[in-house]
């Protein structure tokens, strides 16, 4: 199955939902190339950056269930599909 690269940006607003979150990306950690995460302790949030090699169907399930969770958002950034 072809893989795009993707860059998916996370905002967590509400600490509570970090264990879920956290959870959903060990689901999804074999297409994982890395993360960084910020605490923005000013604004009592944390960002985060994941970037991915994955179906995109893949990376479409993961960031709606992530943005699905209590005060968290996602947003997702795609590779140009391979010509």
């Amino acid at each position: 199955m072809e893989t795009r690269v993707a860059l998916l940006s996370i905002i967590v607003d509400n600490a509570e939902s970090v264990e879920a979150l956290n959870a959903l990306l060990h689901e999804y950690r074999q297409y994982i190339i890395g993360r960084m995460g910020l605490p923005y302790r000013q604004k009592d949030m944390n960002i985060i950056s994941v970037a991915l090699d994955a179906p995109q169907d893949v990376t479409s399930a993961l960031s709606g269930k992530i943005g699905k969770l209590d005060g968290v958002s996602a947003k997702t950034v795609f590779s140009k599909p391979l010509e």
